[in-house]
C-alpha cells in the first residue's frame, strides 16, 4: 500500500494544537511538506521547527485568523504562487457551546464565516495546482455531529452539516480531475476542545467536570476518549495515494459512539 507523501505539499489549518497539530505531525512523517496555518505565530514558529523531516524538507507557516476570510484569502494566494499545494486540512475551531434556541444571527455567520466561507476560499485557490499535478487531497475535519446532532452544540451542528454538504458537492465536481474530497468526523478526541465542552457543560449544570466525562465516557463502545493521532492516522490515508478512489465520504473515528450505519 502507497502511503508515502514524499514530494507532495500540504497546508494544514488549526496546526498548533489538537487534531491538525498531530495530522501535520503525521503527514510530515510520511514526507509530506507541510505549511501551517494558525493564529498565533510564537506557537507555529514552535511546532514548524519540531515537525519531522525525513527527506529533508523545509516546512513553513503562516499566520491566518479564520474569523478573517479575507486574511486567509491573501495567505492561500501567496502560498500557491510559490508552491502547487496536493493536500488540503480544512480545520479550525468549533464555534462555542450553546442551546440553537437560544443563539445569535451573528453566531451563525461567524460561524458560516469560519467554516464555509474560508474552506472555500482555500479549495478555490488550490484546485489549479491540484488539477496540473493531477493529485489533489482535501480533507475536511469536521465532527460526528454530521450524522447525529451533539447536545448543547447548536450552531456547531448546523454549520457542520452544512459544511459536509458543501464537500460532498465540491467531491462531485473535482472528482474526474484526480482530485478527492472526504471529511473526518471526530468524536470525543483529548483535545482543548473537548476539555472546554466538559467545562462548560458542569458550569450548566452546576456539576463537578468529572461527571461530565463519566457520562461522555458511557455514551462509548469503546470506553475511552480518542487520541489526536487516531484522528491524523485516517488523514494521512486519505491523503496518501492509497486512497485515491475513496471521495465523498464522511468517515466517524469515534470508538464507535454514532449510532449510525
Amino acid at each position: 500500500m502507497n502511503t508515502s507523501l514524499q514530494g507532495k505539499t500540504a497546508v494544514i489549518g488549526g496546526s498548533t494544537q489538537g487534531i491538525g497539530l498531530a495530522i501535520a505531525q503525521e503527514l510530515a512523517a510520511l514526507g509530506a511538506t507541510c505549511i501551517l496555518l494558525a493564529r498565533n505565530e510564537q506557537s507555529l514558529q514552535a511546532v514548524t521547527a519540531a515537525l519531522p523531516t525525513p527527506y529533508q524538507q523545509t516546512h513553513s507557516y503562516q499566520v491566518a485568523d479564520f474569523a478573517h476570510p479575507g486574511q486567509v484569502k491573501q495567505v492561500i494566494t501567496a502560498i500557491v504562487a510559490v508552491t502547487p499545494v496536493h493536500i488540503l486540512i480544512n480545520n479550525t475551531g468549533g464555534p462555542p457551546p450553546g442551546p440553537i434556541t437560544e443563539a445569535t444571527g451573528e453566531a451563525f455567520l461567524a460561524a458560516f464565516n469560519q467554516h464555509i466561507i474560508c474552506n472555500q476560499l482555500l479549495v478555490q485557490a488550490v484546485i489549479p495546482g491540484m488539477k496540473q499535478a493531477a493529485y489533489g487531497r482535501i480533507i475536511n475535519v469536521i465532527s460526528t455531529s454530521v450524522r447525529i446532532p451533539v447536545k448543547n452544540l447548536g450552531v456547531s451542528n448546523t454549520i457542520r452539516g452544512a459544511t459536509a454538504s458543501w464537500a460532498k458537492t465540491m467531491s462531485n465536481e473535482l472528482a474526474a480531475f484526480g482530485i478527492t474530497v472526504n471529511n473526518i468526523l471526530p468524536g470525543y478526541t483529548k483535545t482543548q476542545r473537548l476539555d472546554s465542552l466538559i467545562q462548560s457543560n458542569a458550569a450548566k449544570r452546576n456539576v463537578a467536570p468529572a461527571v461530565i466525562e463519566e457520562e461522555m465516557l458511557k455514551e462509548i463502545p469503546a470506553k475511552r476518549f480518542g487520541d489526536a493521532a487516531e484522528l491524523a492516522a485516517v488523514a494521512a490515508f486519505l491523503a496518501s495515494p492509497a486512497a485515491a478512489y475513496v471521495n465523498g465520504v464522511s468517515i466517524p473515528v469515534d470508538g464507535g459512539k454514532t449510532g449510525t450505519i
